[in-house]
């Protein structure tokens, strides 16, 4: 049971953090979507890594730009 109890205390302490926003790499636009799994058969079981595409510039590919909010102290 005491291990039980240290696993809650673990989980309990940890914050949820808000996800980051995505932002194209190309133009920096925040209208970026994650193509559909349908659009590779591979890409439905996870073999391949998620596509970004944006809606601005037309970008597609497998990495997006995080915008995270500065802490304050």
């Amino acid at each position: 049971m005491n291990i039980f109890r240290n696993i809650r205390e673990v989980l309990g302490g940890l914050k949820r953090e808000k996800l980051a926003q995505k932002l194209c790499p190309k133009c920096g636009c925040r209208k970026l979507r994650i193509s559909s799994s349908f659009d590779t058969y591979p890409r439905m079981f996870g073999i391949t890594p998620l596509e970004y595409v944006c809606a601005y510039c037309g970008y597609k590919g497998p990495i997006a730009m995080e915008l995270e909010e500065a802490k304050t102290s």
